[in-house]
């Protein structure tokens, strides 16, 4: 017996019937999630964890023993997972049985947790499983910034297929080529989905993020590594296979991190050749390079290619850290976060203007300095 007591929940018939028709299909006794029901030659059985073991039943008495506040919870739990859910889409039964930690906890347990909602942290998102009637679940997804806000202050949706529209662009209006980028704007909300909408709109938001979140989950993920990416690139991408290890490194540095993109990297130099950069710590993994990292490997391999060169400019210490202050704030994107009056911040963009009015010339040329040390004359 547990002590956790489940949400009140009414049984329909039509739940019952669908018991009492799988146990007759000949297909053997039940065992799901603590509810046990079989038939034998003396009648039905069922039991569960609270209720305990009722055999030789008639079935009416099934019938009155499944309505039991100790059996209920469990029929209706039964038959979402294997009547509504069911097995026929895999990827989506795994996410929304994680989604109320199905694997892990009772079924008295979550119909308490679920009564008040229970969340999912999916990419920037948030998805909220609760419990509908007769044991039926219904989902809400919006973005993490939106948690606690009330459903009217958000713009409501219920097609998946508006993800879209929420996924384009940026909270500045840029198109958002990298769908796992941390850019994706609030002020939305999915509400009262069913299951099957709910992983659709995830699968808006985030491709194919449930189905790789899952197959790395079961020990199937197919994942292709930068050596084989980029021996299999044609055309104006065949190139980057010359881009050499330590540009790799630089390059999943450069893209692949928490600030750059929500996916966790997964994908090494090669099999059995792991880059020293940081993975990431997203919900669901990236198999392979993406095109967006593709396409940038291809211009920093003709990058790559170039001599380098050595430059004497005349900088004071200060201009010196500012200039370092300058990439740092361009690259971690915190160029908007920099206020007019912060002047003691590098990056200011008065200060990097005085910066400019200072030391290039007429032509942009730091110090005066050409890029071409021949046309130094």
């Amino acid at each position: 017996m547990t002590d956790v007591q489940a949400t009140a929940v009414d049984v329909r018939d039509e739940q019952v019937d669908a018991l009492l028709k799988r146990l007759g299909s000949n297909d053997g006794p039940i065992e799901f999630d603590g509810l046990s029901a079989a038939t034998d030659a003396d009648g039905y059985a069922l039991s569960t964890p609270e209720s305990g073991d009722h055999r030789g039943l008639s079935e009416a008495e099934f019938r009155a023993a499944a309505t039991e506040d100790g059996v209920a919870p469990y029929v209706t739990n039964w038959h979402y997972w294997e009547e509504t859910v069911g097995h026929r889409g895999r990827h989506r039964r795994a996410f929304l049985r994680r989604a109320e930690a199905a694997d892990e906890r009772s079924v008295p347990a979550r119909y308490v947790d679920l009564d008040s909602g229970m969340e999912t942290e999916w990419g920037e998102v948030v998805v909220t499983a609760t419990l509908g009637e007769n044991g039926d679940r219904r989902y809400e997804i919006r973005h993490a910034d939106d948690v606690g806000a009330a459903e009217d202050e958000l713009d409501g949706y219920d097609d998946p297929l508006d993800a879209r529209q929420i996924a384009t662009d940026d909270d500045r209006g840029r198109y958002r080529p990298l769908k796992s980028a941390p850019t994706l704007i609030s002020g939305w909300i999915f509400e009262n989905l069913g299951g099957r909408d709910a992983v659709e709109t995830l699968d808006v938001l985030y491709p194919a993020s449930v189905a790789n979140w899952n197959l790395e989950r079961e020990d199937e993920l197919d994942v292709t590594h930068w050596r084989e990416t980029a021996e299999r690139q044609t055309g104006i991408y065949d190139i980057i296979e010359d881009l050499p290890r330590e540009a790799v490194e630089w390059v999943a540095e450069a893209c692949c991190v928490d600030s750059q993109c929500l996916k966790r990297r997964e994908w090494q130099y090669d099999e059995g050749d792991d880059l020293a950069a940081d993975n990431g710590a997203g919900a669901f993994p990236c198999r392979e390079p993406c095109s967006l990292v593709v396409a940038a490997a291809r211009k920093w391999t003709k990058l790559e290619e170039e001599e380098t060169h050595t430059y004497e400019f005349e900088l004071t210490p200060s201009e010196k850290e500012q200039v370092e202050a300058i990439v740092d704030a361009v690259a971690d994107g915190r160029i908007d976060e920099i206020r007019e009056a912060d002047v003691y911040e590098g990056a200011n963009r008065y200060r990097t203007r005085f910066l400019r009015a200072k030391r290039f010339d007429e032509d942009g040329s730091l110090s005066g300095t050409p890029t071409d040390p021949t046309d130094e004359n």
